[in-house]
């Protein structure tokens, strides 16, 4: 008998480089202990031969069609947002994030929503079976007669599925319990879920049919397999915050077709994923008056301006080295400002503890957060509260100035809507701006200016 070839290879967690030996640490990606062996088969025959497969001719730029209005859209507004108005035709997208995060119950719900007698959706289930994915859709209040259900593992008989029903969207729940059946690996190893990514790519790309794929996450939060399988997709959707939480915040990570600076802010109820139109209402609405250590701040999250509450909480430390923790914000950001306040403002933290947090388990990233975080502490230091109705826009610099930022009249705008009566910015240096009716701007160039005048 002639028995078939088999090769090992070494294949990196970290970014998906293959190698023919072991190596102690990834040339590409510099990953220590990275490699995990593998072993290729021959493919077999099957039904990837029936698969219609085009060859490809170049073809002139202005040659080609534009697609850019041919975007199926979804129920969920939010949903439609961070995609980028919408889910355009042939691509690859996929959404990943912690268990019991809502990833199946969004896309469940919204693949019931748009499915009609001439849009049909195949959702394909890897984890559940019809009965258990009937049994959620009922807890959903969800019904649809052109929502076609598949609970299957098999490559091949998904995408045979797939030719022979003919539906305008697919849904896969989830990639990594996916498996090719010429690859003799587990389900979930980095081979297999690199081979049925591509698989899904393709037939994405040559039927011009959307592929929505859900993914794992490790316990650090990081998506589940290969690197490559990131680069692969087209889009790739990344759900935060704690699912113990109403609140769920769809990011945009990586998107072809659209904004990377694009969230989506989710509540999560008994019905399941809903829309939170008004967000800054909703993360303000729980704020103390009487409270020190607060202050609002204005995010730029994309198109959208969201006003947050940021909380710092100072207290003197028993340990020998003070603890500096933040959660929804950059721990060395909260660093380099706690070293402003010490050298420019004279504020001696070194013997104080220092907690930050951002309500509402929003992640700020932009440096326009910077005045408020500042004054919180300061507001916590001092043991004195903050006027309710003012918020804080500006950047902070190292020798303590307060720098211009962007989209600031957006910002205002904003903070004008939800009732506040004041703001702190930066020096408008004679730029022109329109201020809403009874709002008042308070522009200062220093910290220890504004400082003497709040405290």
């Amino acid at each position: 008998m002639n028995k078939k070839k088999e090769k090992i290879q070494f294949v990196c967690q970290s970014c998906g480089y293959v190698s023919i030996k072991w190596l102690g640490r990834c040339t590409e990606c510099s990953a220590w202990n990275s490699f995990v062996e593998e072993t290729v088969f021959p493919k077999k025959s099957g039904r990837t031969a029936s698969l219609n497969r085009h060859k490809s001719e170049p073809v002139s730029l202005n040659e080609i069609t534009s697609l850019e209005d041919e975007r199926i859209s979804f129920q969920s507004a939010e949903f439609n947002r961070v995609l980028g108005e919408g889910l355009v035709k042939g691509s690859l997208v996929l959404i990943g994030g912690d268990p019991g995060i809502g990833k199946s119950t969004l896309l469940l719900q919204e693949a019931a929503h748009i499915a009609e007698e001439k849009f049909q959706v195949l959702y394909v289930s890897g984890e559940e079976s019809n009965q258990q994915t009937k049994l959620r859709a009922s807890r959903l209040e969800l019904n649809s007669a052109h929502l076609l259900l598949l609970a299957e593992t098999n490559l091949e008989e998904i995408l045979h599925a797939a030719e022979k029903t003919k539906p305008q969207l697919i849904i896969v729940d989830s990639v990594q319990t996916i498996y090719q059946p010429a690859m003799e690996s587990a389900p979930g190893s980095i081979s297999q879920v690199r081979e049925c990514a591509l698989r899904f790519l393709e037939f994405a790309k040559s039927k011009n049919v959307p592929v929505i794929l859900v993914g794992h996450v490790t316990k650090e939060g990081y998506l589940a397999g290969p690197k490559v399988l990131e680069h692969m997709v087209d889009t790739l959707l990344q759900f935060e915050g704690d699912r113990q939480q109403f609140f769920r915040i769809l990011r945009a990570v990586k998107n072809r077709f659209g904004s990377t600076r694009e969230i989506g802010i989710f509540e999560m109820n008994e019905t399941g994923m809903v829309d939170v139109s008004n967000p800054s209402e909703i993360f303000l609405s729980q704020r103390s008056s009487e409270a020190s250590g607060s202050a609002v701040v204005c995010a730029i999250e994309g198109t959208r301006p969201i006003l947050v509450e940021v909380q710092a909480l100072v207290t003197t430390t028993n340990y020998g080295t003070p603890q500096r923790t933040a959660t929804g914000f950059d721990s060395k950001r909260l660093a380099l400002l706690l070293a402003v306040l010490e050298k420019r403002i004279g504020l001696r933290l070194g013997m104080f503890d220092v907690f930050l947090n951002v309500a509402g388990g929003v992640r700020l990233d932009e440096p326009a957060v910077d005045l408020g975080i500042v004054i919180a502490i300061a507001s916590s230091m001092k043991n004195s509260t903050v006027p309710q109705e003012m918020a804080f826009i500006g950047e902070v610099g190292l020798t303590g100035e307060v720098r211009f930022v962007p989209q600031l009249e957006q910002r205002i705008n904003e903070a004008a809507k939800l009732g506040f009566k004041k703001a702190v910015v930066p020096n408008l240096s004679g730029k022109k701006i329109a201020i809403p009716k009874n709002f008042k701007l308070i522009e200062t160039t220093r910290l220890d200016d504004l400082f003497d005048k709040l405290f």
